[in-house]
């Protein structure tokens, strides 16, 4: 399966996935400001241009989300995203429990917008899911 890279930097890397229209972001270290923004803003011009309605977060090397990227994320990214035709994310949550808390918050967040969450610890699992919606 064929990916196309979009960023790769010291943050993250964000794919899109043309077979199966899936966007994805991996952390690879704690992420936040204007590093996670570029990242979420990216993947979400990706999916309007492109048409997809999944998305992967890799978060398993980030943490809780600062105040400021919390209100951010609930208020301008998830909302954004969703009305652009989002509907399936697969979340392979935080290591860190703190990180877990703040996900599960954002989930049941976009839940309420139409988005179907599922919480995954493997990204593989998380792919497979995608994949069959």
């Amino acid at each position: 399966m064929s990916e196309l890279t979009i960023i790769d930097n010291d943050y993250a890397t964000l794919w899109y996935h043309p077979e199966t229209k899936i966007i994805h972001h991996k952390i690879k270290k704690y992420t936040s400001g204007k590093q996670l923004q570029d990242i979420l803003n990216t993947g979400s011009e990706q999916l309007r241009k492109c048409g997809a309605e999944k998305w992967l977060s890799d978060d398993i090397n980030n943490n809780a989300l600062t105040s400021k990227d919390a209100e951010w994320t609930s208020t301008v990214w998830l909302p954004s995203t969703a009305k652009a035709g989002w509907k399936y994310w697969a979340l392979v949550q935080p290591e860190k429990i703190t990180g877990q808390m703040n996900m599960k918050k954002h989930a049941g967040f976009t839940s309420a917008l139409g988005v179907v969450v599922k919480v995954f610890n493997n990204p593989n699992e998380a792919m497979k899911w995608l994949e069959r919606q």
